[in-house]
C-alpha cells in the first residue's frame, strides 16, 4: 500500500541516484568534458587560487651566482558565491490516493514527474552554461497586439515557460513578474505572453526564467562579453581577459587555425574543444570537405561525432551564437559544487511536503555550484562570422 511515508522512502533511496546520473549525463560536450568537485569550496563560496601567467623564476646562472629572487605577485584569487540551483516536482493528493493499492501506479506516476524534472533541468542547466549569470535570455524590441512582443532571438524558448522580466527603466511593475509564454513564432522572433496588459512598459527589457535574475551560473557569456570577471577588470587585469578576434564576416579554415595558434603561442594554451552553433558547425563542414579533407570522427571523451579543426573536436550546441565560435580548454574549467543533486529535507528528514492551501505535495531537488574558469586568457572567440548580406543595387 503506497502511503506518503513510503512515498518518500522511495525517492530517497531508489530515485536519488538515478536522477542524478540522468542530471550529470548528457548535459552537453562541454559538461561532460570539465572538472566536477567539491575540494574548492569553503563554506558558501568556490575559492581557487590561480597562477597569472607563465612568468617564473627558473634561470641558468654561475655555480656561485645569486639565487633567482622569488616572483611576486603570482596568483589571483578567485573567490566566488555558490549558485542556488533547484528542481521541484508536484504530486496530487488525488493522484496519490488514485495510486495507493498499486505499486504499479505509483511508479507510473512519479516517473512521469520525474521526466519532466530531468527535461527542464538539462535544458536549463546547459542554458546557463553559455549565459553570464544575469538569466537574461532574449530582449524584447517591440510591441504587436495583445501579449504579443518581438525579441531579438527566441531559441531558448518554449511554450509554458514561467519567465520575469527585468526592466530596462528603475520602476516597478507587478505585472512583469510569473509571465507565461503561450505562443513562440521563431521565424518572426516572437512570443506571446499569457497577460497583454503589460503593453509598452517591458520593451527594451530582458526576459529572464521566473525568479532567477542574477542568480544563475556564471557561465561563457560572461568569459566573453563581460567588462569584470570574478571581480577583476578585463581592462586592468589580462590573465582574465580571453583572446576575441574579429572575423570580419569571412569565415576561413586558415582563420580557424589560426585562433588556436596564437592561444598557444601567447599563452602557452592547449584548445581542445570547439563550440559553435549547429549551422556554423555545417559551415565549417563545409570548408574542411572542400579541401578534401575527412571531417567526421568520434570523440573518446563523449561518444559524440565531430567535425575536427587541426585534431580539435568542434561541437554545435543550441545555445551558442550563430555569429561566434568559442574556442576553449576544458581543462581549465572546473564546476565546483557543495553536492552533487539531492533531496532539500525538513527537520524530520521528510521529502514530500504539503503545500500551503492545496491538496498536493511537493519535493524539491537542490545543488548548490558555480562554474570557474582557472584560466580565462587560454580561451578564445572568432566573432562576426556570418557573410555579410547582399543588398540590391
Amino acid at each position: 500500500m503506497i502511503t506518503i511515508q513510503n512515498a518518500d522512502k522511495a525517492l530517497k533511496d531508489y530515485y536519488l541516484d538515478a536522477v542524478s546520473a540522468q542530471l550529470n549525463e548528457g548535459v552537453s560536450p562541454f559538461f561532460s568534458a570539465i572538472e566536477k568537485n567539491s575540494d574548492d569550496v569553503y563554506g558558501k563560496d568556490a575559492k581557487i587560487a590561480v597562477v597569472r601567467g607563465n612568468a617564473g623564476n627558473v634561470m641558468a646562472g654561475v655555480e656561485d651566482g645569486a639565487l633567482p629572487a622569488p616572483y611576486s605577485n603570482r596568483y589571483i584569487d578567485v573567490t566566488v558565491p555558490l549558485k542556488n540551483l533547484y528542481g521541484t516536482i508536484e504530486i496530487s493528493d488525488k493522484a496519490l490516493r488514485a495510486s495507493r493499492d498499486g505499486s504499479g501506479a505509483f511508479v507510473n506516476l512519479v516517473n512521469a514527474e520525474m521526466e519532466g524534472l530531468i527535461s527542464s533541468a538539462k535544458h536549463n542547466f546547459q542554458r546557463m552554461l553559455f549565459g553570464d549569470g544575469s538569466g537574461r535570455m532574449c530582449k524584447i524590441k517591440s510591441h504587436g497586439t495583445g501579449g504579443n512582443y518581438t525579441v531579438d532571438c527566441v531559441k531558448d524558448y518554449f511554450v509554458g515557460m514561467k519567465v520575469d522580466v527585468e526592466l530596462a527603466s528603475t520602476s516597478t511593475l507587478n505585472d512583469s513578474k510569473g509571465l507565461t509564454i503561450i505562443a513562440v513564432d521563431k521565424a518572426k522572433n516572437q512570443i506571446t505572453f499569457d497577460k497583454s496588459s503589460i503593453v509598452d512598459n517591458i520593451l527594451n527589457g530582458y526576459v529572464c526564467p521566473s525568479g532567477s535574475i542574477g542568480n544563475e551560473l556564471t557561465g561563457l557569456k560572461a568569459l566573453f562579453d563581460a567588462d569584470t570577471l570574478y571581480g577583476y577588470k578585463k581592462s586592468e587585469e589580462p590573465f582574465v581577459a580571453p583572446l576575441k578576434v574579429d572575423c570580419m564576416n569571412d569565415l576561413t579554415e586558415d582563420k580557424l587555425a589560426e585562433i588556436i595558434d596564437r592561444v598557444e603561442e601567447s599563452v602557452n594554451g592547449r584548445i581542445n574543444m570547439i563550440l559553435c552553433s549547429y549551422s556554423t558547425r555545417r559551415r565549417i563542414a563545409a570548408l574542411i570537405a572542400n579541401n578534401r579533407r575527412v571531417v567526421n570522427s568520434v570523440d573518446a571523451r563523449t561518444g559524440v561525432g565531430v567535425v575536427t579543426v587541426n585534431d580539435v573536436p568542434v561541437y554545435a550546441d543550441k545555445f551558442c551564437s550563430d555569429d561566434e565560435i568559442m574556442f576553449l580548454n576544458t581543462d581549465d574549467f572546473r564546476l565546483c559544487q557543495l553536492c552533487d543533486w539531492e533531496w532539500l529535507e525538513d527537520e524530520d528528514g521528510k521529502i514530500l511536503k504539503q503545500i500551503p492551501g492545496k491538496a498536493a505535495y511537493t519535493a524539491t531537488l537542490v545543488k548548490y555550484a558555480e562554474l570557474i574558469c582557472k584560466k580565462p586568457c587560454g580561451q578564445a572567440m572568432l566573432y562576426n562570422i556570418k557573410p555579410k548580406a547582399v543588398t540590391e543595387s
